[in-house]
């Protein structure tokens, strides 16, 4: 006995054949746009996950704090290859040491300590050079052609000051020179007078003594 054809309630009747085919079309056409919608889902937890795993996979944690540099060790290991004495600055904690050690300028190589403010948040710098056999150019070449303003006696040691101005002498803003025997001692930077003098006092029995040295 033939079975009698669906009644659908939205109709009221059978559904005719273009009609069914219709309907599984689109039974058809949802049930593929919610495997694509799934598919994308695991696609994009899958790659959260492979995220999540590189960023906890990474080390964390600041870099390694930089050995702190040796100005006394590094004065020796000057003075033994020169074969000669090599001034050392005593500095307050104020200073912290960024190099030490020998550059050129020109003919004249100079025993060069960098030391920059201990606080991070304090500007400026503060470098004292021994230029070896150097004279008076060599101070003239390293300050831009600057020559100084007056002298200042400190501790005995008559120094030549000078004021300059950053912006032509690469942010180099005071500056104290005097000789030491057959060197010349060179303080500078961008830092208060006071801080330039403390640090020409922590090397008065030095220059003294290179004097002494002296032909």
């Amino acid at each position: 006995m033939a079975r009698e054809p669906r009644v659908v309630a939205e109709l009221g009747r059978p559904e005719t054949p273009d009609e069914t085919a219709a309907r599984k079309a689109e039974s058809s056409r949802v049930y593929r746009s919610s495997q694509n919608v799934r598919n994308l889902v695991a696609a994009l937890l899958a790659t959260l996950a492979v995220v999540a795993v590189i960023v906890f996979a990474v080390p964390r944690g600041s870099a390694p704090e930089r050995e702190p540099i040796d100005v006394a060790a590094a004065a020796e290991r000057v003075a033994t290859a020169e074969g000669r004495t090599v001034i050392v600055p005593e500095m307050s904690d104020d200073w912290v040491v960024n190099l030490a050690g020998v550059d050129g300028e020109g003919r004249v190589k100079a025993f060069n300590v960098v030391y920059a403010p201990a606080d991070e948040n304090a500007r400026g710098f503060l470098n004292v050079s021994q230029g070896f056999d150097a004279d008076e150019s060599w101070v003239t070449r390293v300050l831009s052609g600057s020559a100084p303003d007056d002298t200042v006696t400190i501790d005995g040691i008559t120094w030549d000051r000078y004021e300059l101005d950053p912006e032509r002498t690469g942010n180099i803003s005071v500056a104290l020179s005097t000789d030491a025997g057959t060197d010349t001692v060179l303080i500078y930077g961008t830092t208060t007078r006071d801080a330039l003098e403390e640090t020409a006092r922590s090397v008065t029995d030095q220059i003294t003594a290179l004097r002494q040295e002296a032909p």
